[in-house]
């Protein structure tokens, strides 16, 4: 079991201290100005409207899951007009991109329209357990969340239950997306207390 407390504040801790790596910059700043476009952050809003879950945390994992394809829904980047075959199984089908987030958000585990803590612990926290808590579990960074960032090296699931240590996760991770779509958007911030 993962003591949830402690991990928001390894993440916290974890982002305080992050450094992106600088090569990835351009490529970075690049998929973040694409999220915060404002015909996405639109559809991300609408998302916000249902599910009090911030229009930027819905963005990333967006990005982690379908590389922003609004036809993948967020559960899993299955598509949203079927009935989903990877976990989470049997999710749809659905009538747009947005009833599918909504769904995701609300029925899926973790449940993120209940997470309470919106600080960037908590937020990376919840992140965290949207990808699932096996890298926790090992007492290793998430790439999920820390890839792109010298918080991360290696180390991976490669499928399903499967770890490879040497494996590299060569996605962009949530907390380097965050920071840059942070410099582009005055607006995005972290709540300061859960």
């Amino acid at each position: 079991m993962v003591d949830l407390t402690a991990l928001t504040a390894a993440n916290l801790a974890r982002w305080n201290v992050a450094k992106v790596w600088p090569e990835l910059m351009p490529t970075i700043k690049n998929v973040a100005t694409r999220l915060i476009a404002p015909s996405a952050k639109s559809r991300y809003q609408t998302v916000t409207a249902s599910t009090d879950v911030p229009w930027f945390i819905i963005a990333v994992i967006h990005e982690r899951e379908s590389s922003q394809s609004w036809l993948a829904s967020l559960a899993q980047g299955d598509p949203w007009n079927a009935a989903s075959i990877h976990v989470p199984k049997g999710r749809g089908p659905f009538d747009s991109w947005e009833a599918a987030a909504i769904d995701a958000l609300t029925e899926c585990a973790p449940h993120a329209a209940d997470w309470p803590d919106w600080t960037a612990g908590g937020a990376l926290t919840l992140l965290e357990q949207y990808n699932g808590l096996g890298y926790a579990m090992r007492g290793v960074p998430s790439p999920y969340i820390w890839a792109s960032t010298d918080q991360y090296k290696s180390g991976k699931y490669i499928a399903d239950g499967h770890y490879d240590p040497n494996a590299i996760d060569h996605q962009l991770g949530c907390a380097a997306l965050l920071a840059m779509m942070m410099t582009l958007d005055a607006t995005i911030q972290f709540t300061v207390t859960p």
